[in-house]
């Protein structure tokens, strides 16, 4: 596993508790998990995601992600309807692994609210969270 000062962090996201990001582009935005999150599963075996046009509430589970360690659960970061999950995670879940902020999105959402994203930790903020636990 990584150290904590090898964890990527890109400025410019917003992060949860649970270790999901949100990037937004617009009044859209796409969503993922953090670098922190892919490192303590291991190799990324599978990821469900949900259809086009779901909707979710803000914590509300949209998906699993398994490892060969266990399945977890991916909570919603924002409030928002599903505009497209990324197709390549069913041939190649790694990608999760190889690069969670780029090729490794998860979702891209159309926010129910914009102003929503704002309460999310920055980077900064996340590596606080990090550092306590």
């Amino acid at each position: 596993m990584k150290e904590l000062n090898d964890i990527i962090l890109p400025e410019g996201l917003g992060f949860t508790d649970e270790h999901v990001w949100l990037r937004l582009e617009g009044e859209e935005a796409l969503v993922g998990i953090s670098d922190f999150a892919q490192d303590q599963l291991g190799e990324i075996a599978f990821v469900d995601l949900p259809a086009e046009g779901a909707h979710f509430g803000a914590g509300d589970e949209f998906g699993t992600v398994e490892s060969l360690k266990s399945v977890n659960p991916l909570y919603m970061p924002v409030a928002g309807t599903v505009l497209a999950a990324n197709e390549e995670l069913e041939a190649t879940p790694t990608l999760v692994n190889i690069s969670p902020y780029e090729k490794g999105w998860m979702l891209r959402i159309k926010l129910d609210s914009a102003a929503d994203a704002a309460a999310l930790a920055d980077s900064a903020a996340y590596k606080t969270l990090l550092q306590k636990n």
